[in-house]
Formats: structure tokens, C-alpha cells, sequence
């Protein structure tokens, strides 16, 4: 799993490359700390190489949403596959985020 993030139109965007399961939400929650530091931005996710989430990765978006909606920020999630789709349809998620 690998993470890169950009500073870019007053916002920030993270392209997510890879697969979200448990043992990489570990590192990527430290590799996410700089979004959470500037939640009160527009933080987009870019999904287009994400692989797969699983339930950890499902709450690290959900603690990214919670701490930009705390802040005045928002998350907004760009290019999500269709299994991808699937799991946050059954999840619920993709009525909690702005999916683009």
C-alpha cells in the first residue's frame, strides 16, 4: 500500500495505490497523519489504484471524515472501483462521503 499526497487548489490529495486490507492500515494511518493535520481542507481521496478496502481501511476513511468534519473540511472520493463501490453500497459509507 502506498500513499502519496499533494498539495494542490488549497486542498490536499492522497492517490491510494494498492490494497487497504488490515496490516497496511497500520502504516497507512501514520502515512495519512499530514491529512489529518490539515482537515480543515478539501482532502481528496484519488481511489483509481486502490485495490481493495477492508474494515480497517473503511475506518480510517471514517476517522479522516470525522476529524475534517470536526475541523470544517471536507473528504471527497474520486475514481472508486466497482468492488470497491460494492463494499461502501453495503457498508453504508457511500451515503456518509462525496463520491465522485
Amino acid at each position: 500500500m502506498t500513499i502519496e499526497i499533494k498539495e494542490q487548489n488549497g486542498g490536499y490529495t492522497a492517490q491510494l495505490i494498492g490494497r487497504l486490507d488490515t496490516p497496511a492500515a497500520v502504516q497507512a494511518t501514520k502515512d495519512m497523519q499530514p491529512l489529518m493535520e490539515h482537515a480543515d481542507k478539501e482532502i481528496t481521496l484519488d481511489c483509481e489504484q486502490l485495490d481493495y478496502i477492508s474494515s480497517s481501511g473503511l475506518r480510517l476513511f471514517l476517522t479522516l471524515r470525522k476529524e475534517t468534519a470536526a475541523k470544517g473540511g471536507k473528504v471527497v472520493i474520486e475514481k472508486i472501483n466497482d468492488e470497491i463501490k460494492k463494499v461502501f453500497m453495503m457498508t453504508g459509507f457511500y451515503n456518509l462521503f462525496e463520491i465522485k
